[in-house]
Parts: C-alpha cells; sequence; structure tokens
C-alpha cells in the first residue's frame, strides 16, 4: 500500500473502527436508526450518517485493492471532520451476483438495508476524490422527502449508435451522469425505482453504455426525473468542488515488454485489401508478436488459415481456435493474449501501460464490459470489436473446462462471457476500450485503448489522432 494512505496512532484506530462501522454493522444500523433519520429529516439537513456513498468496484484484485484504498481514504476524512460518518460500500461485496455493476440489480439491496437510514446514495468510481464537507453542501440544498437525480451532465454531440440513435433530432435535450464525477439517487427516488424494477422489465436484455440506460431508467420517457446538474460535481480539478477524478489509465510502474502481448487479429479474405492495410499503416508496428487469422492462407500479408470456415455472424469457432493456439508451442510464449477483429484501432503502448497493473497470473478478462439479461441473473461479456485482453490463465482455465461454442458462428464475446461467469470469473471492465466510433462517445472521452468500425470516417486519421502517442515512449 503507498505511503499516501499509510496512518498511525489514534488515527489508525479510528478508521479501523469506522472501517468496522461501515461494514459488519451498517445492515443492523440501517433499521435500527429509521424512526430517527424520519425525525431529522423532519427537521434539517442531512448528515454524513444519513449518507451511503458507493464505489462502483470490481472483483478483480487490483480493482478491490484500490476501490478498498478508496473506502479508508473516506473514512479517515470523516474522523477528521467529525459531522458524522457515512455508509461507505463496495459494489462487489454487496453479494455475489456479479451483474450488481449494472446497478438495476443492486438497487432492492440498498434499500432494503439502507433505505430507511439513509437520505441520499451516492456512486463514485474508483478513482473519484470525494471532499465530504463540500458534498454536504451540495446535498443540503435539496429537499430530502423530494426525488432527485444529481450529477454532472454529459451530452451526446451526434446521433450515437451505442445510445440507439436516442433523442438525435435534439441531443442537447437529454443528458446523461459522468459516472467519474459522481451521481446521486435521493432515497425517495432509491425507493420507487426499486419497486418499479420488481415488476417492470426492461425495454432491451443488453446493458451497453449503463449511464446513459440508467438516465433512460429513471427518466422512464417523461414520467420520472431528469438529471439535475450540479457544478460541485467534477472530474478536473476547480474551485469549489466536491468531487475529482485523476485517470481511467492508472500508473501503476513500466509498461510490460512488447514480447508478454501476443496480438490475434481475426480477418478474412474479402477484408485482406481494405482492412489490414489499415492496421499495417497504424499500430502493427507496436507489436512484438502479432498473426492474422483468416479463412485463408495469404503470404504477402501472411495470414494464417486454422481450418474454421468465415461466418457472416459470430466468429466463435474462429476465436476458440486462436484460445488454442495461444497455449500451443507454435506461438512465442506470452503472458497476456489480445483478440481484435481487423477494423479495430488500438494504442498498444497505452494497453501495455494499463495491463503493469494486473497479475497476469490471475484469471483476468479485459476490455468493454457489456451485459445480457442482467435483471433476470443473466452475464456479462467483453465486447470484441473493443478488443478482448485474457491473461494466459484465464485462456488456460477456459480451455481446460470445456466450455465452449455451440456453432461456429455464435456470437464470440458473448460465448465468452457466459463461460467465464459459469466457472465464476469475474469480467473486468476499463472504460478505455470502446466497441464503436469517437464520436458515439461523449466528450468525456478524452483518454482511449482503442475503437472500433471504419464506415464514414478515414480510420488513420481517427487513429492519429485519438490513439497515436505525440511524444514517443522507451520500449522495452
Amino acid at each position: 500500500m503507498s505511503h499516501h494512505y499509510v496512518v498511525d496512532g489514534c488515527k489508525l484506530v479510528a478508521v479501523l473502527l469506522l472501517w468496522l462501522g461501515s461494514s459488519a454493522g451498517d445492515k443492523h444500523a440501517g433499521r435500527a436508526h429509521a424512526a430517527e433519520h424520519q425525525e431529522h429529516t423532519a427537521h434539517g439537513p442531512a448528515g454524513l450518517e444519513e449518507v451511503v456513498l458507493l464505489i462502483q468496484s470490481q472483483r478483480n484484485t487490483f480493482h478491490a485493492r484500490h476501490a478498498a484504498q478508496r473506502k479508508v481514504e473516506i473514512l479517515q476524512q470523516a474522523a477528521e471532520l467529525g459531522q458524522g460518518v457515512p455508509v461507505v460500500l463496495l459494489l462487489h461485496e454487496l453479494s455475489d451476483y456479479e451483474g450488481d455493476w449494472s446497478i438495476l440489480p443492486a438497487l432492492p439491496h440498498l434499500s432494503a438495508f439502507y433505505g430507511q437510514s439513509a437520505s441520499w446514495f451516492f456512486f463514485i468510481e474508483e478513482g473519484t476524490s470525494v471532499t465530504l464537507s463540500a458534498l454536504l453542501q451540495v446535498l443540503h440544498r435539496y429537499q430530502v422527502q423530494e426525488e432527485w437525480f444529481l450529477g454532472k451532465p454529459l451530452y451526446d454531440n451526434e446521433a450515437s449508435i451505442i445510445h440507439h440513435y436516442a433523442f438525435s433530432e435534439d441531443l442537447g435535450s437529454f443528458s446523461y451522469p459522468d459516472p467519474a464525477a459522481g451521481w446521486a439517487l435521493s432515497t425517495p427516488l432509491l425507493q420507487r425505482l426499486t419497486e418499479r424494477i420488481q415488476y417492470k422489465s426492461l425495454k432491451s436484455d443488453f446493458t451497453i453504455d449503463l449511464k446513459h440506460e440508467i438516465a433512460l431508467y429513471i427518466w422512464e420517457e417523461g414520467n420520472g426525473q431528469k438529471l439535475t446538474a450540479v457544478p460541485e460535481f467534477c472530474t478536473e480539478t476547480r474551485d469549489n468542488c466536491a468531487t475529482t477524478f485523476t485517470s481511467y489509465l492508472p500508473n501503476c510502474g513500466d509498461p510490460v515488454s512488447k514480447r508478454d502481448v501476443f496480438v490475434a487479429v481475426k480477418t478474412c479474405q474479402k477484408f485482406h485489401s481494405e482492412r489490414v492495410p489499415v492496421v499495417k499503416a497504424t499500430w502493427e508496428k507496436d507489436a512484438e508478436f502479432l498473426e492474422y487469422y483468416s479463412d485463408v492462407t495469404d503470404a504477402s500479408i501472411p495470414t494464417i488459415s486454422l481450418g474454421v470456415p468465415n461466418t457472416e455472424r459470430g466468429h466463435c469457432g474462429k476465436t476458440f481456435a486462436i484460445l488454442k493456439r495461444f497455449l500451443s508451442k507454435d506461438v512465442p510464449k506470452a503472458d497476456w493474449l489480445l483478440i481484435v477483429d481487423d477494423d479495430t484501432l488500438i494504442s498498444l503502448p497505452r494497453l501495455r501501460q494499463l495491463l503493469r497493473c494486473y497479475d497476469p497470473k490471475e484469471v483476468v478478462i479485459l476490455g468493454e464490459r457489456y451485459g445480457y439479461s442482467l435483471l433476470q441473473s443473466g452475464y456479462s461479456y467483453i465486447t470484441g470489436g473493443g478488443g478482448m485482453v485474457l491473461s494466459r490463465s484465464a485462456v488456460s482455465r477456459l480451455v481446460s473446462s470445456g466450455c465452449g461454442c455451440y456453432s461456429d458462428d455464435a456470437p464470440d464475446d458473448m460465448v465468452l462471457g457466459r463461460c467465464f461467469t459459469s466457472l465464476g470469473v469475474p469480467i473486468t471492465h476499463s472504460p478505455l476500450f470502446h466497441q464503436a466510433q469517437p464520436y458515439d462517445y461523449s466528450e468525456a472521452t478524452q483518454q482511449a485503448i482503442s475503437f472500433h468500425k471504419h464506415w464514414n470516417i478515414d480510420p488513420v486519421v481517427v487513429y492519429k489522432h485519438w490513439l497515436q502517442d505525440t511524444q514517443p515512449r522507451d520500449e522495452l
């Protein structure tokens, strides 16, 4: 643990007591103080003891440790402030259900255990810093008996495929919260959402862009709440901020070596002359080990045929053949496998920087996380177009399990997600990976490791603008 998180003497004792009080005793305290809470909210603003902070943590070791450090920081700050103790929860510890990351499945739990004692539920990322005194000042502006949905608003700059082109006629009419800045629900709104979840299903089985879909669900086609903009919920540091955010690309030390990453590019004959030249003109030079897998052998590229015919839809058969080849002696041994499409644009230097944070001996599958049927105990998966990163341990675990494709044209990313879910392996999300093009995301997307699709753009220009580092890096 960094020295920034070390506390000593009485301060350490205080933090540990607050930690214990905000975990083991939270559920009991939630019901025990219900009457006191109701009396307080009738006469005055909420204190910190009436705030539940939910850190949107993940089960992967790196993320769990990072979130735990954030919790210690918050409780230490509360002890120093002396204005009450908030409940601080780690999302991945709420239940055994991995789909809690999509928030809606977690709301009934939050309502049942904290709905009678809390006035506010505040959701933050692992990297979101919170100034508790400023947060209280913000929350005091709003009547806790009313329904509130608070956040830093984001807007679509163009009609977006990942948002199903919603509000394309007036993009400025709808906003959704920037999760890096934090967002809040008042208890009356959370309780109403909980009741609605129990009797009304979602319009789509897929969870694609959580922040937008949460806002749509709360808005309820105009019958619910729109997001209320809070200027003190910030990402960049400035005066009077209650929250700030650093980066989704953490600095965990020197990037892993080029030789630690094996790159598999999925292609087919009809795209050999159209897409492969883009890869060669942009990011191929940053790869030490890279192979193109196609339905035919083409020595000019070169490509490798895995004996799996090309399919028009999913590419499960090809992907599982790649997994087995990665473990064979036919390719150099590497810690990490990256599987991308031939129209994926990616920054390998940034990927290698990110991978330094993870242990390749741990079973890790990393990328942009989507969900399928998460309100009905479904599963999560890494969407393929943005790139799927697997540790060698993850590939070995999957191949040895016997889980596989039900057909060669099954969706490979979803089958991988279903298999890892059945094995109890969490899907690790990074918002740096993108299934769509840059213009399908809000202006908050300043950092990226990947984008996907070439239609209606010049992919080389997009790569140079969004993904190519202007400063040379020391290559290992």
